[in-house]
């Protein structure tokens, strides 16, 4: 059961996104998590749609930048320009100075340009002519990015995947989420009538109340222990760094808030081990021969590691 706030904002979403609620809850994990997501999937699942309508149901600065193999930084950043009237140089803002950000086809620019969105992401500003320029908050980007094409693209290094808090995949509708979706754009664009159901100063509330979600010590130990997993897993050359142990801590801070609880659940961090675990964890060859994939170790090790019992997660 959600809490009342967050099922008004995941409704509202519904009434254009047709049967993604997992994916919808996902996100608004990560906006109140304060980090940022990684959508993959294949073209025309509605990636892009879903930034735009998570946007207009929560009254935030939306802005969408179309990355191209030609962007520069300052294409994101902003310039100083000289104005001849009054003789000084002027800060021009670039599409960063947003809350919502779309970083559509994040992978078709080149690693300069991909380098100062995800400093952007991490520092929550930009430097422009020496002059540092704090980006509004909450900042929260939504990146796309198409997993099948490979020409013309600039795949994410791993130091770059480790700064998306998670990393989700839309997945094709079933045969009657596609039928509601053609019923539902039949007529009209429902995305045009959609109305915010909350605004900025109740999101930067929420972000606060995720941060005094109570995370006992056996469900520290348990994200440990998890990540642990994942370096010592002789199917993977590169496991989970502490940055990843603390995204999966807050992710599970954010799944339980909006789950209307306030404190840590196993099951939440279990719900959420893959899409920030996922994309951090980095098989051998001989494991992706095999046909092995990171979920599917994740999975493996949510099985076998023994789980706090319930007397323990609420203790300090």
């Amino acid at each position: 059961m959600y809490r009342p706030t967050v099922q008004s904002i995941i409704t509202a979403i519904e009434t254009v996104i047709v049967g993604k609620e997992e994916v919808i809850a996902k996100s608004l994990t990560a906006l109140l998590a304060g980090g940022h997501v990684l959508l993959e999937d294949v073209p025309g699942v509605g990636k892009t749609m879903l930034v735009r309508t998570f946007s207009r149901a929560i009254d935030l600065e939306f802005k969408r930048i179309q990355f191209t193999p030609d962007m520069l930084p300052s294409d994101l950043t902003g310039i100083s320009m000289y104005n001849q009237k009054t003789r000084e140089f002027e800060y021009r803002p670039g599409p960063l100075m947003g809350n919502i950000i779309l970083a559509d086809e994040i992978n078709r620019t080149s690693p300069k340009t991909q380098s100062a969105l995800l400093e952007a992401m991490a520092e929550r500003s930009v430097t422009v002519d020496g002059e540092l320029k704090v980006l509004p908050s909450p900042f929260f980007v939504m990146a796309t990015q198409n997993p099948i094409e490979h020409e013309g693209t600039y795949p994410l290094p791993e130091a770059q995947l480790d700064r998306f808090l998670l990393k989700i995949e839309m997945g094709y509708p079933t045969f009657n989420e596609e039928i509601a979706l053609l019923s539902r754009f039949e007529k009209e664009e429902p995305l045009e009538t959609l109305h915010s159901v909350i605004t900025k100063q109740e999101v930067e509330r929420m972000q606060r109340e995720v941060r005094d979600v109570h995370v006992s010590s056996a469900v520290k130990q348990y994200i440990v222990r998890l990540v642990h997993e994942s370096r010592k897993d002789p199917h993977t050359y590169l496991g989970g760094s502490p940055r990843s142990t603390l995204a999966l801590m807050k992710a599970s801070q954010a799944w339980a808030y909006i789950h209307n609880r306030d404190f840590v659940l196993p099951d939440d961090v279990k719900a959420l081990a893959t899409s920030v675990l996922g994309h951090r964890v980095l098989l051998t060859a001989e494991a992706r021969y095999k046909g092995k994939t990171s979920n599917q170790l994740i999975q493996d090790w949510l099985d076998t590691l023994p789980v706090p019992m319930d007397r323990e997660v609420n203790e300090v």
